[in-house]
């Protein structure tokens, strides 16, 4: 039988054990927790613009592919609203720890000319992880307009000046952006008619109401093909993939030129090397997928074969040329 002193130095001592294992479980807990290896849990994508746009299918195309080479899963969330501003600033501001990230458009390098002030700044907020596809526009008119090549039209415009129209999704939109260059391009003056969406500018353009029409190779195609439109060339360095029959603006006599709608990702820019890397490295793996590839042609797109820095460089070029042609022509939506 032990004494009253023995047994309550063993119940001391038990208690210490007890409060040394459970310390040692927290802290061990802890320790676990700061060097878990990234991805530990889900990835959210941000898209800036609504479901079911190319921007959206592209994002949700990847998402998979891109979640099994980097052994999470992709939640791929809309957040469109203000050419593209609400997104991105909501990315901005969020924890640059390599769980947030925001597939784009090019209004994300026009954005900065065209309105007066951003919630966030272009270049210092973000870190481009990687273009994903680049999409030509395409030089169309109705088959009742005289004009069968880009410089039929440059001379029409010429002859007649501010005689010619042309139909956008609105200002600021590429479709109009495009049809800027092509004047600036050419040295002529053509009358702007912005629309409310794509859909209502190509009516408009079927019916014969607007003569012109910079639209999309993947919307317009099947109306080329059938007839109902003429494309006179398209807006690529080299011939559209969908369309190689259709010279480029460059073939066609239109000094540099070139546009396109493209689709990119962003991470904020606070991310850290190692999974910057890590990203940048699964992103170049996803656009080598049959599946990734078939997809991007399907919406008449170019994949893009640029390593990190091109599209780095990409990215600066496309923000410096729409600030010279905004500036120039003086456009704002503000």
């Amino acid at each position: 039988m032990i004494s009253k002193y023995e047994a309550l130095n063993l119940l001391h001592k038990s208690h210490l054990l007890l409060a040394l294992t459970v310390f040692t479980a927290l802290f061990s807990g802890h320790t676990f927790a700061q060097t878990k290896p990234w991805p530990s849990r889900p990835i959210t994508l941000i898209v800036t613009y609504p479901p079911a746009g190319t921007a959206d299918i592209m994002a949700r195309t990847i998402a998979e592919p891109l979640g099994k080479i980097l052994g999470t899963s992709i939640i791929v969330e809309n957040k469109p609203g203000a050419s593209g501003q609400i997104a991105a600033n909501y990315v901005a501001k969020s924890n640059p720890d390599g769980y947030t990230l925001m597939l784009d458009a090019s209004s994300f390098a026009v954005n900065p000319s065209l309105f007066n002030k951003l919630p966030y700044d272009t270049l210092k907020d973000f870190k481009i992880l990687g273009v994903i596809a680049q999409y030509p526009n395409v030089l169309l008119v109705n088959p009742s307009f005289p004009a069968r090549s880009a410089k039929d039209v440059v001379n029409l415009a010429k002859k007649n000046p501010d005689s010619i129209s042309y139909a956008s999704s609105g200002n600021g939109s590429a479709q109009h952006l495009s049809g800027v260059l092509f004047e600036l391009r050419s040295g002529i003056e053509m009358q702007h008619i912005p629309y409310k969406g794509a859909g209502l500018a190509l009516n408009d353009v079927l019916g014969g109401q607007v003569p012109v029409f910079f639209g999309s190779v993947a919307s317009t195609k099947q109306y080329v093909d059938s007839g109902k439109l003429i494309a006179l060339a398209v807006t690529s360095k080299k011939r559209a993939t969908s369309m190689p029959s259709i010279p480029t603006m460059l073939e066609a006599g239109i000094p540099e030129y070139e546009v396109y709608e493209w689709n990119a990702v962003f991470a904020p820019s606070g991310i850290p090397d190692e999974i910057y890397q890590k990203i940048t490295e699964a992103i170049a793996k996803v656009l080598q997928t049959p599946e990734v590839k078939a997809k991007i042609v399907s919406l008449g797109g170019e994949i893009f074969t640029g390593n990190t820095q091109q599209a780095i460089e990409f990215e600066k070029s496309q923000i410096l040329q729409w600030s010279k042609v905004i500036k120039e022509k003086k456009i704002s939506i503000d």
